[in-house]
C-alpha cells in the first residue's frame, strides 16, 4: 500500500479527535463521487491498523436517467474491494435538495440499524463545510448556522454520523483519486446551476477565491471549526440558566406530535433569573423552550416576542405561537399556556 501524506493525515484526525473506536463496524456513505471515493480508499487502507468492519451505502434519488447506472458502479466496486454493500432506492424521484437529504440520512440510518453498524461515515470536505457556511449566511442564521457540518454527531437511534474529512479539500480529494486512479463517477446535476449550493459552488467561491483569499475554502471551514467550540459552550451555559430559570416542578407533561408518546414542556420560566444573564444566553435560552413547544424550529422572531416579556409589564402576553401556546407574565414568571 502506498502511504500518502493524507493517509497520515486522517489516520491522526480520526486518533486526535476520537472519530472511531477500534475494531468498530462503520457503514460508509458512497456516492460514486471523488469525495466519497477518496474517503472509502482512505479507510480501506487503514482498516488493517484499525480492524474495522466496512460496509458500503449507496442512496439512489431517482432524479438523473443514469442514476441506476450509477448504484451499479457503486455495487462492482464493493465486490472488487470485497466489502458488503447496501442499495436503497427512492419509491419516486426526490427533486428539493431538502427532501433528497432528509431521505438519505434516513435511508442510511436504517441500513446501519438493520445491519448493526455503529457509525454512518460521509465524505463530506472543508470545502462543503465553507459552501454550507455561506448558504447559510445568505440565507440569514447565527453561529449554529455558521459552525454548519460537524465532525461527529449523535442521531436519535443511537448511531454516530462521522465526517473525517472536514480538513480535506476537494481539490486534495480529486487529486487523491488521480493518483490513485479511482473511477469517479462524474453527477451531472452538480454542474446544475438550479441548484443553490452549485451556484456557491461554481460561481462564488471562485468568485472569492480569485479576487479575496486563494485559500477561502479553508479560512471558511476554519471559521466553522471556531465556532463550533464557542457554540458547544453557549449551549452548555444555557442549559444551565434555563435550569435554573425553571427550577424544580416547573415541567408539565404535553402530547408528542404523533399523539403516541409523552414529551416535557416548560410551564413557567423565572425572570428574574434570565434578567441577569447576558442578552445572548437569554436568547438561547428562549429557544431551547420554544423548541419543546414548537414543531418546528423557532424563528429568530419568535424568539424575541418570548425574549422580550423577560422585562416586559405584568400581564403582557405575546400572541399565539405556531401549535396555539400563549407565554404571559404573571410577577417574576413567563407562563405557558
Amino acid at each position: 500500500m502506498i502511504w500518502t501524506p493524507l493517509h497520515a493525515k486522517i489516520h491522526r484526525t480520526i486518533r486526535s479527535r476520537h472519530l472511531f473506536e477500534r475494531n468498530q463496524r462503520l457503514l460508509i456513505a458512497v456516492s460514486g463521487g471523488q469525495d466519497s471515493l477518496c474517503l472509502i480508499k482512505l479507510l480501506l487502507d487503514l482498516q488493517s491498523k484499525w480492524g474495522w468492519d466496512l460496509g458500503i451505502a449507496h442512496c439512489d434519488h431517482r432524479w438523473r436517467s443514469d442514476s441506476e447506472a450509477n448504484a451499479d458502479h457503486v455495487e462492482n466496486l464493493a465486490k472488487t474491494w470485497g466489502i458488503s454493500f447496501y442499495l436503497e432506492t427512492a419509491n419516486k424521484p426526490i427533486n428539493s435538495e431538502a427532501a433528497a437529504r432528509d431521505w438519505r440520512y434516513q435511508a442510511l440510518n436504517a441500513i446501519a440499524q438493520a445491519n448493526n453498524y455503529q457509525y454512518i461515515v460521509t465524505g463530506h470536505t472543508a470545502s462543503d463545510r465553507a459552501e454550507t457556511l455561506l448558504y447559510n449566511l445568505i440565507r440569514g442564521t447565527g453561529a449554529d448556522g455558521l459552525q454548519a457540518l460537524t465532525w461527529q454527531r449523535l442521531l436519535s437511534t443511537g448511531i454516530m454520523l462521522v465526517r473525517p474529512l472536514l480538513e480535506i479539500t476537494r481539490s486534495q480529494t480529486e487529486q487523491f483519486c488521480q493518483e490513485f486512479k479511482l473511477p469517479i463517477w462524474e453527477d451531472s446535476t452538480n454542474q446544475d446551476l438550479q441548484y443553490a449550493r452549485n451556484r456557491i459552488r461554481q460561481e462564488l467561491i471562485p468568485y472569492l477565491r480569485d479576487n479575496f483569499n486563494p485559500q477561502v475554502e479553508s479560512a471558511l471551514a476554519q471559521t466553522a471549526e471556531l465556532l463550533q467550540a464557542e457554540v458547544e459552550y453557549l449551549e452548555e451555559a444555557a442549559q444551565e440558566l434555563r435550569d435554573e430559570a425553571l427550577g424544580m416542578g416547573h415541567w408539565a407533561l404535553g402530547i408528542g406530535d404523533e399523539g403516541d408518546s409523552l414529551i416535557l414542556l416548560p410551564l413557567r420560566l423565572n425572570r428574574r433569573v434570565l434578567q441577569k444573564a447576558p442578552l445572548a444566553l437569554q436568547r438561547r435560552v428562549m429557544r431551547q423552550v420554544l423548541q419543546q413547544i414548537l414543531t418546528d424550529a423557532p424563528s429568530f422572531e419568535h424568539i424575541e416576542k418570548l425574549r422580550a416579556l423577560i422585562i416586559a409589564p405584568n400581564r403582557s402576553q405575546t400572541d399565539p405561537f405556531p401549535g396555539g401556546a400563549i407565554a404571559q407574565v404573571e410577577g417574576d414568571w413567563i407562563c405557558f399556556k
